[in-house]
């Protein structure tokens, strides 16, 4: 969790209201519901509520559990987690009977309602269903979970399968895939559940994208659990790399001499990826105002699509293969206008890379119109995500490894006393922060963590044991060449760089920094990790 404090002309120099903020996921099951489906048994989903000034707000649904009194639903809720605030929550099942979203249609099967903060501090919670009379919702319950997203890393995946079992007496077989992790109690929970593909024994599933925490607590070396059927194989994440297969042996039938397997499960691409991210504020103001920092001119610039294409066209050059996953948080999307703290900027949430600094100029472009702005500004969360992949690189010997964070802010940062303690211990691995201030905000704080007048320190009082910040003001370059501020961004970065690698005596003779991939534990090959996280705070 990070917690803030209050910035601004009435907080003080050094105390205010805190602000503790965490995007938690709330993973929901029910049993024994109701059955009220006369010749079959309920289709249950379930819709979740939020409290709105005395209101109940839906905020979203799960998947419909066909004929199922015990589901365990696929699709999980995301929701911000505010530490001071009473946040009300609902949890209404239905039993779908037709097709359409209005939730008069459906047989209510019961509710629960409860505070998020009740959910985060049992971490799992199971409570009895009531129905609007006060009454039980005969024996159903709900089982809730919640775990913090605190792990910026996802990976994607596509699998198909190869000759598996028929188990439809007419047809072929429906086959789909569960994904399940581990608990601190041994049990195991479903954390995603594919799509179902309809009489085939050949399954090529859609690629799809999972929170690493969500799958293994972003731990690469905890056991997962994928089903098909009864069959179920037990792996850890490293194992599942492209072009892999797994035999799907069913142990009922495993006895039989003539046995060989049920099939084999494939995993075609594997994915890991570093999320970079743009930062949707609402104090930027409205992007069709010329007043907005967002403002598109009609020569289809701003300070920010400037500041990208100076700096970005020359630190391109140092990154592997020049695909940039981006990401923004702190938006309301359409159609519901729901907060997300985690979108892809291209809409495409199967594929979030941009080719270049040119696709992330474009996605920027293109995804303005459509959002709403929304969030706080903390650096210190972002900066600490960077130097977990830094802090891989300390294992090698070599001087071939080397990150840079660029951010893009109009001034304002909510956190300064984590961000300083972040900087100081990002200090010691081999990275460096580059900051390129736009507007004509006060940047004090931004030339405070320069530090180019005197050593940053930590709110413990732990001095950075080198210089990696970089701050320009967009605002000193604006009638200047281009060329010219990317000279004064990147002016201390081959300084840092081999002041860096000389501390630690590693022979390092380049101008720039060499490409910034790492060498993952998920496999002996180099990753294809960005040169650099392109991080731009507080655009909206």
């Amino acid at each position: 969790m990070a917690c803030t404090l209050a910035s601004g002309p009435d907080a003080g120099p050094a105390i205010g209201p805190q602000h503790c903020i965490t995007k938690v996921e709330l993973s929901v099951c029910g049993s024994n519901l109701l059955d009220r489906d006369v010749a079959s048994k309920s289709d249950p989903f379930c819709v979740l509520f939020h409290d709105v000034d005395g209101n109940w707000v839906e905020l979203a649904r799960t998947e419909t559990a066909v004929n199922n009194l015990n589901p365990v639903f696929g699709v999980k809720f995301q929701v911000d987690y505010h530490f001071e605030e009473v946040q009300k929550l609902k949890f209404a099942m239905f039993d779908e009977d037709k097709c359409s979203t209005q939730l008069y249609e459906h047989d209510f099967l019961g509710e629960f309602t409860c505070t998020l903060g009740v959910i985060v501090s049992n971490k799992k919670l199971h409570r009895p269903l009531i129905l609007p009379n006060g009454k039980p919702a005969g024996k159903g319950a709900i089982t809730i979970t919640a775990q913090e997203l605190s792990d910026n890393r996802i990976i994607t995946l596509t699998m198909c399968g190869r000759k598996l079992d028929k188990k439809d007496f007419f047809g072929k077989s429906d086959p789909y895939l569960e994904f399940h992790k581990q608990g601190d109690d041994g049990k195991w929970m479903m954390v995603h559940r594919t799509e179902v593909i309809k009489n085939t024994l050949d399954p090529v599933w859609k690629p799809f994208t999972v929170p690493l925490i969500s799958l293994c607590n972003g731990d690469v070396d905890r056991n997962i659990k994928v089903c098909i059927y009864i069959v179920c194989l037990y792996l850890v994440l490293y194992a599942l790399c492209s072009q892999v297969e797994f035999e799907c042996i069913n142990p009922k039938k495993q006895k039989k001499k003539s046995y060989k397997n049920s099939g084999v499960i494939i995993v075609k691409t594997f994915q890991l990826a570093c999320i970079s991210v743009l930062h949707c504020e609402s104090s930027n103001g409205n992007p069709r105002e010329p007043s907005s920092l967002h403002y598109i001119n009609p020569m289809g610039s701003n300070e920010y699509l400037s500041a990208i294409w100076a700096v970005g066209q020359i630190i391109q050059d140092y990154d592997t293969d020049k695909n940039f996953p981006a990401l923004g948080f702190g938006a309301q999307l359409p159609p519901d206008w729901k907060v997300s703290h985690e979108f892809a900027i291209n809409f495409n949430p199967t594929n979030p890379f941009c080719s270049g600094v040119e696709g992330i100029v474009q996605a920027y472009s293109n995804c303005l119109p459509h959002i709403r702005f929304y969030g706080p500004t903390n650096f210190a969360p972002i900066i600490n995500h960077v130097a977990r992949f830094a802090t891989q690189a300390l294992q090698q010997d070599t001087a071939a490894q080397y990150f840079t964070l660029l951010i893009i802010t109009d001034g304002v940062i909510s956190d300064m006393d984590e961000t300083r303690h972040a900087v100081v211990q990002a200090a010691k691995l081999p990275m460096s922060i580059i900051i390129i201030g736009v507007g004509n905000a006060d940047f004090t704080a931004m030339e405070f963590l320069d530090g180019d007048s005197s050593a940053l320190r930590s709110y413990t009082g732990e001095e950075a044991v080198r210089d990696i910040v970089q701050f320009v003001p967009f605002r000193d370059f604006r009638n200047a060449p281009k060329e010219t501020l990317a000279k004064s961004v990147l002016a201390e970065l081959p300084q840092q760089v081999t002041q860096y690698f000389k501390q630690k005596n590693l022979s390092s003779h380049c101008m720039l920094p060499k490409p910034a991939v790492y060498r993952s534990p998920l496999t002996n090959s180099m990753d294809k990790v960005h040169v650099f996280f392109f991080f731009v705070q507080k655009c909206f």
